[in-house]
């Protein structure tokens, strides 16, 4: 099978400890593991990162510090940068999916960047990125964190990859519940034959000349769900219980 390229994620100028964990534990959930931080402003390694990682420590363990970011994407033949402005750099601008399609389709080492919490990245960063990423957003409150503009990107990324041909080693689906089959017909049967039996002496057919039609309409409700055998018992359960209440 074969191996997906992998995007390195570049921080540049991360403030906080706790952001650049949170964006290892988003890396890690989509099968990215190459962190690189450019000039974080609390120095590295930061003992807020690791609690905030909530796990993913080989992201942190393995991050590489650089003084700028022309030095963090040196060996990368692909940047993409990520920011809701273009500041001033005439830029091609694609979304996510197409971000995560290159990186699938172009050979050579990718890297995405990530700007300053507070701030975004600056021009001189932007204009290293061959494109600018976005990602349609509510234009009243376009806020997103450092973590969440991560998440978006990878999951992207592998979402792209699981779709291109030979490339699915990233991610697994969660398991499903198991379910039960549908219930055998006389089952059924039964359940509608015991809404009958209470709804009958109660009037719920009348006028006479709509019988048919009511019970019909009854049975098609009753059985549009697909009930399991536990779950026509469970109503059968409910109509005994009721009917016990109302005789009492």
């Amino acid at each position: 099978m074969t191996e997906p390229n992998r995007p390195v994620i570049v921080l540049v100028r991360p403030q906080l400890g706790e952001n650049i964990g949170k964006a290892a534990r988003a890396m890690l959930n989509f099968g990215l593991a190459e962190m690189r931080l450019v000039a974080p402003r609390d120095g590295w390694p930061n003992p807020s990162a690791g609690p905030a990682a909530a796990g993913a420590d080989m992201v942190l363990e393995q991050a590489k510090v650089y003084a700028t970011t022309a030095e963090a994407v040196a060996d990368c033949a692909h940047v993409h940068a990520t920011t809701v402005r273009k500041r001033g750099v005439t830029k091609p601008v694609i979304g996510a999916d197409e971000a995560g399609r290159q990186v699938h389709s172009l050979a050579g080492r990718h890297a995405i960047l990530f700007g300053p919490e507070r701030s975004g990245l600056e021009t001189e960063d932007v204009a290293l990125a061959r494109n600018i990423i976005t990602i349609p957003i509510n234009p009243e409150f376009g806020s997103l964190n450092l973590a969440q503009a991560v998440i978006l990107v990878a999951y992207e990324w592998s979402r792209i990859g699981r779709e291109t041909a030979g490339v699915d080693p990233v991610l697994v689906q969660p398991t499903l519940e198991d379910t039960l089959p549908p219930a055998p017909q006389d089952e059924l049967d039964g359940l509608v034959a015991h809404f009958e039996k209470l709804l009958e002496p109660r009037g719920y057919f009348l006028p006479e000349g709509r019988a048919e039609a009511t019970r019909r309409t009854l049975r098609g409700v009753l059985t549009k769900p697909g009930w399991n055998h536990l779950e026509v018992r469970t109503l059968r359960g409910v109509l005994t219980t009721l009917d016990r209440k109302i005789r009492d």
